[in-house]
């Protein structure tokens, strides 16, 4: 890692409880669920808008850019604050809100580490964006490198205007994934790429993302569990072993990190205590 990007890394890794496990159950963080719209379709993923499921893709409710920024100031007050991120439901680069959201935040809270997950799709055509705005850590998911794996995890892709599918929509989201982890890299902000273990698909694949993504520039890889679900609910969940396994090949390559909630995208409070980990109610209290 060159030294200016390992600087940056020890700097995140100080303040972000997604990036260190030592502060995951001292140090909160906010999701505003800004972001409804995506751009590709995994197959294992469903959106929803309920109050009941802990994982990706679910909200309580959606927020405009300016509700987020009235959200994150009375979380502010509530508990002990150090990073705003963008994590969905859908894809944070396919939604302007999310843009719109930054550009503020950026103003009213600059003591605030700002970061945002992503399928990578869009990533080269925005990281200037993203740079410019101040963007400090951006987790990229990346569940293949192999077309042949690859192809079978998504059932489609639009980019500019055209609709992929098969083989050929996973080939112009991985090329558009490495290539946008270069780019942030180069641009100086942090990037950590997330990979979903499935069982009998990528579990014996993923150490090829680790080395690929390492090469691009990617300073730290989280290995999750696949919630099988939508077109993979038939789909096996990975056995602890298998998970600590991969985690133990792929920390050969780059480091892992180990703490994962797999939150909402409307979580909030400190990850790693139950008590103090939240999320949206479907109806905001000022509506009573």
């Amino acid at each position: 890692m060159p030294d200016q990007r390992q600087t940056r890394f020890a700097h995140i890794t100080k303040a972000h409880p997604c990036f260190n496990e030592k502060l995951h159950d001292r140090v909160g963080r906010v999701h505003v669920p800004i972001a409804p719209r995506c751009n590709i379709h995994c197959k294992f993923c469903t959106r929803d808008i309920n109050e009941c499921e802990r994982r990706p893709g679910v909200t309580g409710r959606l927020m405009t850019a300016d509700d987020a920024i009235k959200h994150v100031e009375k979380v502010k007050e509530e508990m002990p604050i150090s990073v705003i991120g963008v994590a969905g439901p859908g894809d944070a680069l396919a939604n302007e809100e999310t843009f719109e959201f930054f550009k503020k935040a950026s103003k009213k809270f600059p003591d605030l580490l700002k970061c945002m997950s992503t399928n990578g799709l869009l990533l080269p055509d925005r990281a200037d964006e993203l740079a410019e705005l101040g963007i400090n850590t951006v987790t990229v998911t990346v569940n293949a490198v192999d077309p042949e794996i690859g192809e079978k995890i998504y059932s489609f892709v639009v980019y500019k205007d055209k609709v992929y599918h098969g083989r050929e929509a996973f080939e112009v989201l991985s090329r558009n994934q490495l290539e946008g982890i270069e780019k942030l890299a180069e641009r100086g902000i942090i990037v950590k790429v997330n990979s979903v273990l499935i069982p009998g698909l990528n579990d014996e694949h993923i150490v090829d993302i680790a080395r690929e993504v390492k090469k691009r520039g990617a300073s730290l890889m989280n290995i999750i569990p696949l919630i099988p679900m939508g077109e993979m609910k038939d789909y096996p969940r990975p056995t602890c072993e298998q998970i600590e396994r991969v985690r133990n090949e792929v920390e050969k390559i780059i480091p892992v990190f180990r703490a994962c909630t797999q939150c909402r995208a409307d979580a909030y409070g400190i990850p790693g205590k139950k008590e103090a980990d939240k999320h949206l109610d479907m109806t905001p209290a000022s509506h009573y």
